[in-house]
């Protein structure tokens, strides 16, 4: 499988699309836009005909400008990377962490695709694309996006496991936008594969991640809580800004899953339920956030008793020494 490596030397499992099909997806949208173009052109003139030649050349000019131009860059921004070519291949536009496009991406992504594709006929575009590791026209290394496939099995597909309940709210009021691009992939990688390492390795990567994190954020991490889990609870408060960004309403409310969310199948306790009492006669399964041994969702000197309900008032849950910036 084609994969995205970072400068930590993670690898993304999202897959860059491969240039036939990327090649497919822009002939499918040039080809609706030249039939959009044709279209209006044939409409203009007609209603036009009584003005003079300098006036319809100046009409010409612009609706090509419009259609051909601005029409993918408002498209690609308003579908947030998913033109009708790139969907009917199973593409999408991702910013390099992986989030979702915005306005300015698609500006410098149309803007250059003017002289790339339709001035060169595609032939610059396709020796950049040749060139690049990640397959990656001239437009998408200005706007810093890259092209993926968005059909993948669910099965290699990589999974975040959610912070536990919690600490549902507690970031809500963290100040992400010094963190780089990065380290937000270094986290994303770690959570999605930190069972699979050793866990004294594990939990050394997982504190060193926090610490730079807590060193670009500007507050450390709370006292209590494991390194894992926090920065779990970081990056759902970032998904959950990102998400209320870029569509209008979804699944997030106030930067944190919803009890019945975070509880669905379990009973309202979440994924990985509260902190439980440690008891010497029985050894539960480690959870992923938790040292290893306890079965808890944080250190063993941290919780030795299990948190207020969801629904209680927040002065009866276990202080973790948090408090949001002012």
């Amino acid at each position: 499988m084609s994969e995205l490596v970072t400068g930590e030397a993670v690898a993304l499992e999202l897959r860059p699309a491969k240039l036939p099909s990327r090649a497919l997806a822009v002939l499918l949208d040039l080809a609706v836009a030249v039939i959009a173009y044709i279209v209006v052109t044939i409409g203009v003139v007609a209603a036009t005909a009584s003005l003079d030649e300098a006036a319809q050349t100046a009409l010409s000019i612009a609706m090509f400008v419009l259609l051909l131009v601005g029409g993918p860059i408002a498209v690609e921004t308003l579908s947030h990377g998913r033109s009708l070519g790139k969907m009917a291949c199973g593409l999408r536009v991702v910013r390099d962490d992986g989030g979702p496009i915005r306005f300015r991406h698609a500006l410098v992504r149309g803007l250059i695709g003017v002289i790339e594709i339709l001035m060169t006929l595609g032939v610059v575009a396709v020796i950049a694309s040749l060139v690049s590791a990640r397959g990656r026209r001239l437009g998408d290394v200005f706007a810093g996006t890259l092209v993926v496939r968005e059909r993948v099995p669910v099965a290699r597909t990589g999974f975040v496991p959610p912070p536990p309940p919690w600490l549902a709210g507690r970031f809500s009021g963290l100040d992400l936008s010094a963190v780089p691009d990065g380290l937000w992939l270094a986290i994303r990688q770690y959570l999605t594969r930190m069972q699979q390492l050793d866990p004294q390795v594990g939990w050394s990567m997982a504190e060193q991640l926090a610490t730079d994190l807590a060193a670009r954020t500007g507050t450390p991490a709370p006292q209590g809580v494991p390194p894992a889990a926090y920065l779990a609870a970081v990056l759902q408060e970032r998904q959950a800004r990102e998400a209320r960004r870029a569509f209008s309403h979804g699944v997030f409310e106030g930067g944190a899953p919803t009890v019945s969310d975070a509880g669905a199948g379990t009973g309202g306790a979440g994924a990985y339920g509260p902190p439980i009492v440690a008891t010497p006669a029985a050894a539960p399964p480690p959870s992923p956030y938790g040292v290893e041994g306890d079965g808890s969702s944080a250190p063993r000197d941290a919780v030795r008793q299990p948190p207020a309900p969801q629904d209680a008032p927040a002065d009866d849950r276990p202080s973790t020494g948090f408090a949001p910036p002012a």
